[in-house]
């Protein structure tokens, strides 16, 4: 039986697929590679390239491919568009997910790990945040997280499909192979946009606001290694393999380490000076988001292994240096 993984040619699902062979697992892998590289697949994964909005697609899948559980990556993920072209995050991430569970439900597979986001949350009301915690998203791209979460509890009900929502910070680092990393266009995530500059990229790292109630006055966020997310995501199906029921959990380091901070070590980590300039602060910034990740580790038995900062970012050098236009040739 085989693990499909949807949006596995994408940044934390194709980490997520090397991990799984790893381990023995049998992949299969479907992506529409709008966002994802055909170059991070594993060649051990069985791969379909189309759409999950697209029924006929997923059930060849499911009829070609005896799957005992799916991990599903396959949303589009940037906050700013989500704000500026709402539909389309309804209709990938509502609409894909909709058909998925249809199919699946006709294919009688009843177990899923989803990669879901700390949007939900919206502005947090207590540091660390907890999964009971209130859920009111701020933007587009954290109400459809939620209500792909709240689709898979229904289904759940009606159907006896089980569910692990995956509820993450800032993805970051790369494989220590060095053979996949982050890869987005536009970037908008801040060490790829830091490790920029000594890459010849930008002149200089933008700070957005050092005026917040921070030991340094710069946003402090959860920082969590690619790998130990794949790590979570794999723990989680073992969960629901164990015949475990439904669930939710954050991933996160628990500490969380401001801008500056991240600067800092990847100065260290480059040896580029890296110049910073100070801009306003960015609308809906929260000063703090750090979660509290007690539940997944007592649970599931999650054990970050790379919640070192230098390390983190050290693994993130290796790819960019290597790979300055990402899976693009030099």
């Amino acid at each position: 039986m085989a693990i499909l993984v949807l949006g596995g040619a994408g940044y934390i699902g194709s980490h997520t697929v090397y991990e799984l062979i790893d381990r023995g697992e049998e992949v299969v892998v479907a992506d529409n590679l709008e966002t994802g590289h055909i170059e991070a697949v594993h060649p051990k994964a069985k791969f379909y390239q189309g759409d999950i909005r697209d029924r006929a697609f997923v059930d060849k899948v499911f009829e070609e491919c005896k799957i005992d559980a799916v991990i599903h990556f396959a949303a589009n993920s940037l906050v700013g568009e989500s704000m500026t072209n709402p539909l389309k995050y309804y209709d990938n991430n509502l609409c894909g997910t909709k058909v998925l569970l249809e199919s699946m439900v006709a294919h009688r597979i009843d177990k899923i790990v989803f990669s879901s986001t700390a949007a939900t949350y919206g502005e947090p009301k207590n540091i660390p945040i907890m999964e009971s915690d209130s859920t009111h998203p701020t933007n587009c791209y954290g109400e459809t997280k939620l209500s792909m979460e709240k689709m898979f509890k229904w289904t759940g009900r009606a159907h006896g499909l089980r569910y692990v929502s995956l509820r993450y910070f800032n993805a970051c680092g790369a494989h220590e192979s060095g053979e996949i990393g982050e890869a987005h266009a536009p970037e908008t995530h801040l060490i790829p946009l830091i490790l920029q500059v000594p890459n010849g990229k930008r002149e200089a790292i933008t700070i957005f606001g050092d005026d917040y109630q921070t030991p340094d006055g710069t946003c402090i966020r959860d920082y969590i290694h690619v790998t130990d997310l794949a790590m979570a995501h794999i723990l989680a199906v073992q969960y629901l393999r164990d015949g475990n029921i439904s669930n939710i959990f954050n991933l996160g380091n628990g500490v969380g380490f401001s801008v500056k901070e991240v600067i800092e070590t990847a100065r260290k980590v480059t040896g580029h000076p890296i110049p910073a300039v100070i801009s306003e602060r960015r609308a809906g910034d929260p000063a703090r988001l750090i979660a509290s990740s007690e539940k997944a580790r007592q649970v599931l038995g999650w054990n970050p292994q790379h919640d070192d900062l230098e390390k983190i970012i050290a693994s993130a050098w290796k790819w960019h240096k290597n790979h300055p236009n990402g899976f693009e040739k030099k």
